[in-house]
């Protein structure tokens, strides 16, 4: 029997939370593989009636997204796996195993209403699978950025699917040199005769993602970067990149190049 990797999502009690397992459902009934509500209690320390309470709040978060999920009706099998563990290291070790891991961009213990939180951000550095900040826009089309046309496979890999799964066109970014056209032209013209339904668009911009979603970029409910862009992660955690992805409102997933599929 094939293993099934599952779609992992953190659970914190968080309305983010909440709306990271409801768009995962998507994700793990397009790959046909569980979904596991996964939250973390940190460590009390030997504090019987401390672990006591983690449990009690844990199960309560659980409960209430787990009821969430049932009432979408959408058939999806759901896992449940409560830990005692930091959420960053007990989100990193599910990554193993997952097909797809989905946090809120903003849980709990984010003070400033908008940013990406620490956990979040962390595990899109240091996870074994891509990594899906969630936020709540669904409309509009999936945006992919390509920096190197040699070493695309990933990016693009994991934007066709999540096109093809939502049904939405697939817009790719690239500088706007003339050395990257011709490759780039060769290489989504492979893409489009595998999958001719897929409306596959090329742009062409100096700028960089977050200048681009801040200009006139029209509706993107999810854009698909490489964890080794030039850029770094940094231009999406900086105080004008926060500000843009939360006026976008798109949810932004982070792929390494060995990313299983």
């Amino acid at each position: 029997m094939t293993e099934r990797h599952p779609v992992v999502v953190g659970i914190d009690g968080s309305r983010a939370a909440l709306d990271a397992a409801l768009w995962a459902v998507d994700a793990a009934v397009g790959r046909d593989t569980p979904l596991r509500l996964l939250y973390a209690i940190e460590p009390a320390d030997h504090d019987v009636a401390a672990a006591a309470r983690g449990l009690a709040i844990a199960d309560l978060a659980v409960r209430d997204v787990f009821t969430a999920i049932q009432a979408t009706e959408r058939p999806v099998r759901i896992e449940v796996e409560i830990v005692q563990d930091s959420a960053v290291r007990a989100l990193a070790s599910a990554s193993r195993s997952a097909a797809l891991v989905c946090v809120g961009a903003v849980g709990l213990q984010d003070a400033i209403p908008g940013r990406i939180g620490s956990t979040a951000a962390t595990l899109a550095r240091s996870a074994h699978c891509p990594v899906a900040l969630v936020r709540h826009n669904t409309d509009g089309y999936v945006l992919a950025e390509v920096e190197d046309w040699s070493d695309s496979g990933a990016v693009l890999r994991h934007a066709v699917d999540e096109a093809l799964l939502r049904r939405v066109p697939l817009r790719v970014l690239t500088p706007g040199s003339e050395s990257a056209r011709a490759p780039a032209a060769r290489t989504l013209d492979g893409w489009r005769r595998r999958h001719p339904d897929l409306e596959i668009d090329l742009l062409t911009s100096d700028d960089g993602v977050v200048d681009f979603l801040a200009g006139d970029a029209g509706r993107v409910q999810l854009v698909v970067v490489g964890a080794e862009r030039a850029r770094g992660p940094g231009e999406f955690t900086d105080p004008r990149g926060r500000s843009v992805l939360r006026e976008a409102g798109c949810t932004l997933l982070t792929c390494h190049r060995q990313h299983r599929l």
